[in-house]
């Protein structure tokens, strides 16, 4: 079998499965599998794969149609022009969220110490690290295995930031120029509707947002204001039909200049405000 077969193996495979992006998966399983890029595909489009790359790359192709996220599989997802690990343990980097990382960064200045709650793989903070001098990063979660992802993505990325493990701000004892948070808010009854590779295969501790999906934003808003210095900024993440909520308990907890901010996608994304 060449390379060009085998695409079309996997492709088949991917669209029999229901995989919406079936051909753009199925390429980027097989440059995984057999470590090549277009150049060296379109070069050698007829020339035989060897037996261990198609086995290795019929596994994966077996495992993607079993809904399991392509990140998971390979390992790795780009976010904010950087390259991150990831695993089952942590929420996989999405483009929505980068909205926060440029609001952040528009806020953050020199000398700044910046907390990043429920941070999970260090994608916000460590984003944020690397297009900001001189300030420090502090990220904390509940689990131990995203703290380890984080560490190892901090390394890999060449910024310092310090991560530990805290339920909320349980272990947090300083006080912080900039609290950025993406934590969990999808009502519990809405995860069942998810689409598998996220209900199924992301944990679900990171998406879980209780009732009605605004219980960790509540807490959040009320523990915050003892660890923000004065003048300090809080930044979320939220569900696109969660800014009027947000910014409301922010507005009642005495935040000032609250602002509910849209992503590319004209969605409302970030609450913004100034204690």
């Amino acid at each position: 079998m060449n390379y060009k077969e085998a695409m079309a193996l996997g492709e088949r495979a991917l669209n029999v499965a229901g995989i919406s992006e079936a051909k753009n998966d199925a390429w980027l399983l097989l440059a995984y599998a057999c470590k090549i890029d277009h150049t060296f595909y379109y070069l050698h489009l007829n020339d035989d794969i060897s037996e261990e790359e198609l086995r290795e790359y019929e596994n994966i192709i077996k495992k993607r149609a079993e809904r399991i996220p392509l990140q998971y599989i390979t390992g790795e997802q780009e976010f904010f022009g950087l390259p991150f690990k990831v695993d089952s343990g942590v929420l996989i980097p999405r483009q929505d969220t980068e909205t926060l990382v440029e609001e952040a960064i528009k806020n953050a200045r020199p000398g700044m110490k910046i907390m990043d709650m429920c941070t999970g793989s260090g994608c916000i903070l460590i984003s944020i690290l690397k297009n900001v001098p001189d300030v420090q990063g502090f990220g904390f979660d509940i689990s131990k295995k995203a703290l380890q992802i984080a560490r190892e993505n901090a390394k890999l990325n060449e910024v310092s930031a310090f991560f530990e493990k805290s339920d909320l701000f349980e272990n947090v004892t300083e006080q912080y120029d900039m609290i950025v948070s993406n934590p969990p808010y999808i009502p519990t009854g809405d995860i069942v509707s998810l689409m598998p590779e996220v209900g199924q295969y992301e944990p679900i501790e990171a998406l879980d947002g209780m009732e009605d999906g605004l219980y960790f934003y509540r807490k959040i808003v009320m523990e915050a204001k003892n660890h923000l210095k004065e003048g300090g900024i809080l930044l979320f993440e939220i569900g696109c039909e969660q800014g009027q909520a947000v910014s409301s308990m922010m507005n009642y907890a005495g935040f000032t200049d609250v602002r509910v901010l849209k992503d590319l996608a004209h969605n409302d994304r970030i609450v913004i405000g100034h204690l």
